[in-house]
């Protein structure tokens, strides 16, 4: 066979195997999307898939981006220095006396905005548990089990 030949037939075999992979296993995943994994999370991490229960959910997004596309019944609380802290602080401590579990998310998975003010929540000693959405508001978007 020429080389010609044998390269387009390997090439043909290898686009049939990519087809027939694509139909039985679905499209490869967005890289840019990382899965949570229980087994790496930090102490005070959860994954959206274990978030059950009556939640308090905390926008730790800028508020543009919170009033654009926030969860329905979610606390928006920032670190803007424009913003009103107290005012934040006082809303979610009055929820979180509600809820079972809070748990505070921010634009991406490596933003540290929801870590700080997870942090400043469970000083306040409200009583449910507080954790930093693994993924943050990234997982919320991409999932369909979203809430």
């Amino acid at each position: 066979m020429k080389p010609l030949k044998q390269l387009t037939v390997v090439v043909g075999l290898a686009v049939v195997a990519a087809g027939l992979t694509w139909l039985l296993k679905g499209p490869p995943l967005d890289p840019t999307v990382e899965k949570c994994n229980p087994a790496i999370l930090k102490p005070d991490e959860i994954c959206l898939a274990d978030a059950r229960g009556k939640i308090l959910w905390i926008d730790a997004r800028p508020r543009s981006e919170w009033q654009e596309n926030g969860l329905e019944g979610s606390v928006l609380w920032n670190l803007d220095p424009e913003e009103n802290q107290q005012e934040f602080e006082a809303q979610a401590a009055m929820k979180a006396i509600e809820a079972e579990l809070v748990v505070v998310y921010c634009g991406t998975a490596t933003c540290g905005t929801s870590r700080q003010i997870a942090n400043r929540l469970r000083n306040l000693q409200l009583g449910p548990p507080v954790k930093v959405l693994y993924g943050g508001w990234d997982s919320l978007k991409d999932s369909s089990s979203a809430p």
